[in-house]
């Protein structure tokens, strides 16, 4: 039987546009009532560890992650230091979110000097950096998010981590999303974990870069009946969000910076829900 959890809400974004910039993305996403910002791991971008050291210093309460950290580009030891020292340096308000990489990583490890490895090994990887975090961590336990994409990644997710987020595509069907939430909670067993995923588009449009990143649009989502997007009517998003939770247990929900503001109202009529 899934156990109803309250909403929370996060916004993923890259410290791309500059320091000042990016201390303002926080403060605004903390203002906003989000509870967490998180940032991407890219070569091309500025690295998680050296942004969200930054996004916590200058906010009070909203906590940081990443989204996330790709297996391949370090040893697990090395990935596990670097989760454990954010964790210190932000006074426990990092949470890591770690995977196997998207298509990308293939290129990324190879500029890196590093094997990227079969599925199996990239996944022993994950599994590794959270033995190293906890040992690490001692009796102050780290929550780490992982990104879900296979049968063998949502079993690793129930068994090891504190939250799971379904790294399904953008148009996979209601009921094959709702078969995988199942088999996180299967996995689970008694212990109590948090499902989350990311919504791509608010809205009617969704911006060149996102359109590339998915293969699709914001039409195509819809016709489709994806949970890759959300309506940008406040009451008719919230609503569609309790069904979620109602059906998959679905009760963390990130969305991309780009509609930090077009979100928020939604963040507003759910939280403490």
């Amino acid at each position: 039987m899934m156990t109803t959890k309250p909403f929370r809400f996060g916004v993923v974004a890259a410290a791309q546009g500059g320091a000042a910039q990016w201390r303002e993305t926080a403060r605004r996403a903390e203002d906003l009532g989000y509870s967490i910002l998180l940032s991407p791991d890219n070569l091309h971008l500025p690295t998680p560890t050296a942004a969200l050291a930054v996004a916590a210093a200058v906010t009070d309460t909203l906590r940081v992650g990443s989204f996330v950290l790709a297996g391949p580009l370090r040893t697990p030891r090395a990935a596990a230091w670097e989760a454990h020292s954010l964790s210190v340096v932000t006074d426990r308000r990092f949470e890591l979110g770690i995977g196997t990489g998207i298509p990308a990583t293939r290129e990324a490890a190879a500029e890196l000097g590093l094997p990227y490895g079969t599925g199996a090994q990239r996944l022993a990887q994950v599994a590794d950096t959270i033995t190293h975090l906890r040992t690490l961590d001692g009796a102050e336990h780290t929550p780490v998010m992982l990104a879900a994409g296979g049968p063998r990644a949502r079993r690793l997710g129930g068994q090891r981590a504190d939250i799971v987020t379904l790294a399904d595509k953008p148009l996979t069907s209601r009921a094959d999303f709702a078969a995988h939430a199942a088999e996180i909670r299967t996995a689970a067993g008694d212990r109590e974990v948090e499902l989350a995923m990311n919504v791509f588009v608010v809205g009617d449009e969704a911006p060149p870069w996102i359109r590339s990143f998915i293969g699709t649009d914001a039409a195509t989502l819809r016709e489709h009946d994806s949970l890759a997007i959300l309506p940008g009517d406040p009451a008719a998003a919230a609503d569609e969000l309790e069904r979620r939770r109602a059906e998959y247990g679905i009760s963390y929900v990130s969305v991309n910076g780009a509609f930090l503001t077009e979100f928020a109202p939604i963040v507003a009529r759910l939280s403490g829900r």
